[in-house]
């Protein structure tokens, strides 16, 4: 999964080469994606897991997914990186059909990363290495610009200057944000949080979700959130999806969501153990 996700972008455009400029064409600024999901099922065995999904993406917008768990929140995200592939439906990413057989295919690149719950970093490399190791390897740019993006992106999450710690260094929340800096190195058009607090304290959720919102101002890109952490989804999101038994229930704002009289949502939402005032 990691290898997919990390090294995902088409071999072709990585065999050019280009001496007169730092970084390959291919590699520039994100544009956030229009994301569209019609109808997709999807069945592990007899469980069937995804029900009908419709649901719509704006570009540049940051959206979470919430519910109970085991109502295929994770299951949707792995569909849109096209790790799962559905039984029926399909997802358009800015109009094109990801599961077409790519000479179908007609749009611009786009590219897409995925920050894992266990932020999954090479013990192995130092943070500057992990954060480059996708550029290094796909050959992207010369040596002295991937050591300045990597100095850029750090900056981004709030690590600037830590490139030569080890990962074993790292408390929980640096870790998840040095994940994030790993994938904004690709410059993404998406980026993709699956539980992006688990195994964080209040404190160190609060420190990662000012890292995402502080992202929104200086980088154009689509986000997508997985989370059953209420208040950190209700802070970042334009909007929110409810998915629960498998089937989206409702999408809105915020604020829209909370006042919902669904008694799915309601019952979801407030209960004392989610830090969100119940009877």
């Amino acid at each position: 999964m990691m290898e997919k996700l990390l090294h995902g972008f088409p071999g072709s455009v990585f065999e050019r080469e280009s001496a007169s400029c730092e970084c390959i064409p291919d590699y520039g600024e994100p544009s956030g994606v229009e994301i569209r999901i019609v109808d997709l099922n999807k069945s592990f065995g007899e469980t069937h897991v995804l029900k009908d999904i419709n649901l719509e993406i704006k570009p540049g917008e940051t959206f979470s997914i919430i519910g109970p768990s085991g109502t295929g929140k994770s299951v949707l995200l792995k569909h849109i990186v096209k790790l799962e592939k559905p039984d029926s439906g399909t997802i358009y990413i800015d109009g094109h059909d990801i599961f077409e057989p790519k000479e179908k295919n007609t749009p611009r690149e786009y590219r897409y990363s995925m920050v894992f719950q266990t932020s999954a970093l090479f013990n192995s490399l130092s943070v500057g290495e992990n954060v480059g190791l996708w550029l290094r390897e796909k050959r992207v740019c010369t040596e002295a610009r991937i050591r300045r993006i990597i100095g850029e992106k750090l900056r981004l999450v709030g690590l600037e200057g830590k490139e030569n710690m080890m990962t074993s260094e790292l408390s929980g929340g640096m870790k998840k944000r040095v994940a994030i800096a790993r994938s904004l190195a690709m410059n993404p058009d998406l980026i993709l949080y699956d539980e992006p607090t688990a195994e964080l304290d209040p404190i160190t959720s609060d420190e990662l979700a000012r890292v995402i919102m502080s992202l929104k101002k200086e980088v154009n890109l689509t986000t997508v959130i997985v989370s059953h952490d209420l208040n950190f989804a209700f802070h970042l999101s334009d909007r929110v999806a409810m998915i629960n038994e498998g089937r989206i229930i409702e999408v809105g704002t915020p604020s829209e969501i909370r006042k919902s009289d669904n008694p799915a949502i309601k019952k979801f939402l407030y209960t004392t153990t989610k830090g969100i005032a119940g009877d």
